[in-house]
């Protein structure tokens, strides 16, 4: 089955949110077997909304709307879908009473605005909204799936979870789908496709293979279609095995995590401890690891040190390598990734040291020049880069970099 997501609301359209619903919707669908073939996102606009409908049913067998069922004028959905379906709409008992309960939950007064958030289509199955007071709404129509469902992500999470995808599977009999990613780094798309051409020529017609490119890595993605689950994993385990076999060398993970977290369950298991000396990235690959739950019984902290005496007093780097070969230098990096250690009394650590840009460039060291070290207490790695002048992908190139060095360096301890 194909579905299509429409996300209705125009503070998605002028950036003001980012849209990360259809995201999580999609990981959900492509789990049960559901392929997506569109996501469109439309303004709070009647004549696009119906256009948008409009096109997704020609092409789509299940069709999943967020947004717009708010209390205010501008949340516009119901009234545009009864427009679509030429149908009214009634009061749902169930969705008053949840209504209800919410606003003497908070003891607040409940308004004739939020009265008709009860109100549903008259030709839908209503989806009872427990998070919310906006119900969710499943309309069957010429052989089409329609689902509405509120734009606030915990309220639209708990209707995928709890009522519509547990539906679509009793409903349906769904094809199988299975991914496989191999996380890559240190060769470029193009050399990577290269490497693989022919065995990515032998695959099968189910079997599809895309390439990820991100700042510094590529995923590799397969993906089986059939109605054999086990007969596909089978089968995409055999072309993964020859992918990694034949550029094992710049494979980090055959699962479809982070870098970072990749990093973090390695060094987990072996039980080291982590701590970063960070100049240019500001703090920016602490933050990666940290986004971790866990993350704690392996990171232990770390410096951001601009300045020359704070690189002195947060990670022992001496006055005279800084005087001598400046900050941004493979002397200084080295100093930061060892002065951390021995600071920290952590197993390993990763310094970087740059010039993010725009500007503070020099002749001998232009905008996007960056020295990276990582160290353990008897080895230092050290790796200078040359990225462009847009300072955040320079900050975000070094943290992947920087990354991709320490665990070539936990990988060649650990072997």
């Amino acid at each position: 089955m194909l579905a299509e997501i429409i996300t209705i609301g125009d503070e998605i359209l002028i950036g003001q949110i980012v849209d990360t619903n259809s995201a999580w919707m999609a990981q959900k669908l492509n789990d049960v077997g559901i392929q997506i073939k569109q996501i469109t996102s439309v303004s709070d606009d009647q004549k696009h909304i119906l256009n948008s409908l409009k096109l997704a049913a020609s092409h789509a067998d299940i069709i999943l709307i967020t947004g717009g069922l708010g209390p205010t004028k501008d949340d516009i959905t119901k009234k545009t879908l009864t427009e679509y379906f030429n149908v009214g709409m009634h009061e749902d008992e169930i969705a008053l009473e949840n209504v209800k309960r919410i606003f003497a939950r908070f003891n607040s007064p409940l308004l004739d605005v939020n009265i008709r958030q009860a109100e549903v289509l008259e030709n839908c199955i209503t989806l009872q909204n427990k998070n919310g007071t906006a119900p969710g709404m499943w309309i069957e129509h010429e052989g089409k799936i329609y689902i509405s469902m509120p734009g606030v992500p915990f309220e639209m999470m708990y209707l995928m979870e709890e009522e519509v995808i547990p539906r679509i599977i009793s409903s349906y009999k769904l094809p199988s789908i299975v991914h496989h990613t191999i996380l890559t780094a240190g060769l470029g798309e193009s050399f990577l496709a290269n490497k693989i051409e022919d065995i990515e020529n032998l695959l099968p017609s189910h079997i599809k293979l895309a390439y990820l490119p991100k700042l510094g890595m590529v995923r590799l993605r397969l993906s089986a279609y059939g109605s054999d689950k086990t007969v596909l994993e089978k089968e995409i385990s055999l072309y993964a095995s020859q992918i990694v076999n034949r550029v094992g060398e710049y494979v980090i993970s055959e699962v479809d995590i982070p870098l970072e977290k990749v990093i973090l369950d390695f060094m987990e298991a072996r039980g080291l401890t982590l701590a970063t000396a960070e100049s240019c990235t500001g703090g920016y690959i602490s933050h990666l690891i940290t986004q971790h739950p866990g993350c704690s019984r392996v990171f232990l902290g770390g410096a951001v040190s601009y300045s020359y005496e704070l690189k002195q007093i947060m990670l022992g780097v001496t006055p005279k390598t800084l005087a001598k070969y400046g900050a941004v230098s493979e002397e200084t990096v080295k100093e930061m990734a060892l002065g951390a250690v021995k600071t920290y009394k952590c197993d390993y650590s990763i310094a970087v040291s740059g010039i993010a840009g725009p500007d503070g460039g020099m002749p001998d060291k232009p905008v996007g020049t960056v020295w990276i070290a990582v160290a353990n207490k008897t080895k230092t790695i050290t790796q200078k880069y040359q990225f462009g002048n847009r300072r955040a992908q320079n900050i975000e190139r070094s943290a992947i970099n920087a990354l991709v060095l320490l665990f070539k360096l936990l990988k060649e301890d650990y072997r």
